[in-house]
């Protein structure tokens, strides 16, 4: 029988799993103990207080399910999100910036024919058109890549909750295939700001900080081609009251891009993707 002290404890559990075959599950675990310990130390919670925060992990739980993800709006708005992304996806000078995927993706969107539209009839919100290119960065256009796009409707909600209305997980989603010059259109409604769901575990943690739960407009795009590194993306909507308090951190200026009225009372917006191939590095 051994005696650990505050001082002691630490290490003797990172020395616990010293004989971890995986020897990057071996440095992450690592590290995550001793952060958290640190943490417990800096902080020095109440047993009351370290009680609260399981019991916010265990409702962040019991409120994911398919087509809600409590954890990753944690990672969202608490900035883990974006931090990850820089770090894996970096900056490239001339390819389009990436950012968050959200909580609201689900994959298996409808396939939607160039012209075609990823909003149902009846969809509240204003008509859009969505046009564009997607490229490598010699400018090279890229024929049949797939745009997975998705948003919330004119109300602010994903097709997915249920203030939506509507059958979950295939209105205002679409599978866009660029054609032989890399180019795209699609019909939708325009994308306005909405609150991130505030009637879980993560709506409380915003109001407990004095923090406000609104995101700016904008469409989601997950864009593949063969050779090419995935793009997480996103287009916002200029002009937008959060652009600059967007709850999840996601937004960057390269990104912002302002929509135009037409004649017909359409609103359109075009915009160029640029792809990196598969292997190159981010620069940060």
């Amino acid at each position: 029988m051994r005696e650990f002290t505050e001082a002691s404890l630490t290490e003797a559990v990172v020395k616990r799993i010293g004989r971890t075959p995986d020897a990057r599950l071996k440095k992450i675990m690592s590290s995550l103990i001793r952060h958290l310990h640190a943490f417990v130390r800096e902080t020095r919670p109440t047993e009351a207080e370290w009680a609260a925060g399981i019991e916010f992990l265990t409702k962040t739980g019991h409120m994911c399910d398919g087509k809600r993800q409590e954890f990753i709006l944690v990672s969202d708005t608490l900035g883990v999100s974006m931090l990850v992304d820089f770090i894996n996806y970096g900056r490239h000078a001339k390819a389009t910036e990436s950012t968050v995927t959200g909580p609201f993706f689900v994959p298996g969107a409808p396939d939607v024919p160039i012209g075609g539209s990823i909003a149902a009839p009846g969809t509240p919100g204003q008509p859009a058109r969505v046009s564009g290119s997607v490229k490598d960065d010699k400018g090279k256009p890229i024929a049949g890549a797939v745009l997975d796009v998705w948003q919330a409707s004119g109300e602010g909600f994903y097709d997915v909750q249920p203030q939506s209305n509507t059958s979950g997980g295939t209105n205002l989603r679409g599978k866009i295939r660029t054609d032989a010059n890399g180019e795209f259109w699609f019909r939708t409604v325009l994308p306005v700001s909405y609150p991130v769901p505030t009637d879980g575990p993560v709506g409380r943690m915003l109001k407990a900080t004095g923090r406000h739960p609104m995101r700016p407009g904008h469409l989601h795009f997950a864009i593949e081609a063969p050779g090419f590194r995935r793009l997480v993306t996103h287009l916002f909507t200029a002009g937008d009251k959060y652009l600059d308090s967007d709850a999840v951190f996601g937004v960057k200026k390269s990104l912002v891009v302002k929509y135009k009225k037409a004649k017909s009372g359409e609103w359109t917006v075009h915009h160029d993707f640029v792809l990196v191939k598969s292997g190159k590095r981010p620069r940060r």
